[in-house]
């Protein structure tokens, strides 16, 4: 299985499915107007060890909603995830078993070689 979750409006993300031309037989999930489900979650879990590790810090509601100042736990980090798209680290590309997740050069790369 080969998947990419992203969001459409991401300038970074579309330069990144740019980057991974072609994909062929990678399924694209645009996560605003299709939000990833619990199942779909867990499986990213399952894969990169923890919820906070796809989570992201950069998102705006997470300074806005004070989040900075708390302790957030796994549920937490998962029920965040779920209740609003921005709290995905993105993109999420999934190669199998492999899994990567967020924007860095390095893991662009390592995703590109395991997509072709």
């Amino acid at each position: 299985m080969k998947k990419i979750y992203h969001l459409g409006s991401c300038s970074t993300c579309k330069r990144i499915l740019k980057e991974l031309e072609p994909l062929d037989g990678v399924e694209l999930q645009e996560i605003k107007s299709e939000p990833i489900t619990p199942a779909q979650l867990e499986q990213m879990e399952t894969l990169s060890g923890s919820y906070e590790s796809l989570f992201s810090r950069r998102a705006m509601l997470f300074r806005q909603r004070g989040l900075h100042e708390k302790e957030l736990s796994e549920k937490d980090y998962k029920d965040l995830i779920l209740e609003h798209y921005t709290f995905l680290k993105r993109p999420v590309i999934i190669v199998n078993d492999q899994i990567f997740v967020g924007n860095s050069k390095k893991i662009v790369e390592a995703a590109k070689e395991a997509i072709h």
